[in-house]
């Protein structure tokens, strides 16, 4: 017996027969992945099992994710856009960076470009480097 692990617990043990964790090879092994670990996170309360057998599966994942879909790399406006959906941001929370709501939408539709002002508050906000910014 190898010294430092801990035996499974049943349940542990009954979510691996369930589905048990394989390297990832296919587009329909990742949706099946994908929607085991949706089926974990909707459960109320997750316990110290779920979130390491999680972690297993979320590995798997992006170790595919990371061989076979490229990022893309994103810059400017593109890259503004991008944000501001996945932090849930409006254009009028910006506001604050372009002076009014109706600048921000200039930028956003191509209509102004991004001011060395703008692009550094913006980083400062994203927690990114200004140079993503520069198109």
């Amino acid at each position: 017996m190898t010294s430092g692990l801990k035996s499974p617990s049943d349940y542990y043990m009954k979510l691996i027969n369930n589905f048990p964790p394989r390297p990832i090879t296919n587009q329909a092994e990742l949706i099946a992945t994908q929607n085991q670990i949706n089926s974990i996170l909707d459960k109320r309360n997750l316990t110290q099992d779920d979130r390491d057998y999680l972690k297993v599966l979320g590995t798997l994942v992006y170790d595919y994710e990371q061989q076979h879909e490229p990022i893309p790399i994103l810059k400017g406006v593109e890259l503004l856009k991008a944000l501001l959906e996945e932090s849930s941001l409006e254009p009028r929370n910006l506001a604050y960076i372009f002076e009014s709501e109706s600048i921000v939408l200039d930028v956003i539709n191509g209509k102004h470009k991004l001011t060395e002002n703008q692009i550094k508050e913006l980083a400062k906000l994203f927690h990114i480097s200004p140079s993503y910014f520069v198109e």
